[in-house]
């Protein structure tokens, strides 16, 4: 993961908290974004403290978060920088997806439900929203019926990322 990758889940991390209590990312993923951002060569004084939090410290997460949000001086969280977050997350995914480090099945939910529906279904990521609605009305969800669509994900993965190097892109 690069930086602008992980500042852009960091940031998408830091809007969903504002969610209901069930809705907000878990103390478990906010610890997971710290070590991505430390990987990513990040540096805030609070960083490797989160990173470094124990399953049995995770409750300490939230608070060492909002400090790394301050550090690297992320608040307040605009629309337009969570969008931006949310379309630099769609095109990571994607660069996993057509890279073969992620799951195309999963990566496509990410996109759908991380990415897309917040930024109102942008027309470069539909035909990767209409592929991950497809999953969830696979009759008896056939094998090779899912290694059909995940051939299909990465397809449109490719072609959404060759889309956005032609600067012909959302937000």
């Amino acid at each position: 993961m690069d930086a602008t990758a992980a500042i852009s889940l960091i940031r998408m991390a830091a809007a969903d908290l504002t969610l209901a209590p069930w809705q907000r990312p878990s103390d478990a993923y906010l610890v997971q974004l710290g070590l991505d951002a430390l990987m990513a060569d990040i540096e805030t004084p609070s960083l490797p403290l989160l990173a470094g939090l124990a399953r049995g410290e995770h409750p300490q997460a939230r608070e060492l978060f909002d400090l790394v949000l301050e550090e690297l001086s992320l608040l307040p969280l605009t629309a337009e920088d969570l969008a931006k977050a949310r379309w630099t997350a769609a095109q990571w995914w994607a660069r996993q997806i057509v890279a073969c480090r992620l799951d195309p099945v999963h990566g496509a939910k990410l996109i759908y439900e991380e990415a897309a529906a917040e930024l109102d279904y942008p027309d470069a990521l539909q035909p990767i929203v209409d592929l991950a609605r497809a999953l969830d009305h696979l009759p008896n969800r056939q094998p090779p019926d899912q290694q059909f669509i995940r051939d299909r994900i990465t397809s449109a993965a490719r072609d959404f990322l060759a889309t956005e190097a032609r600067g012909s892109h959302g937000p």
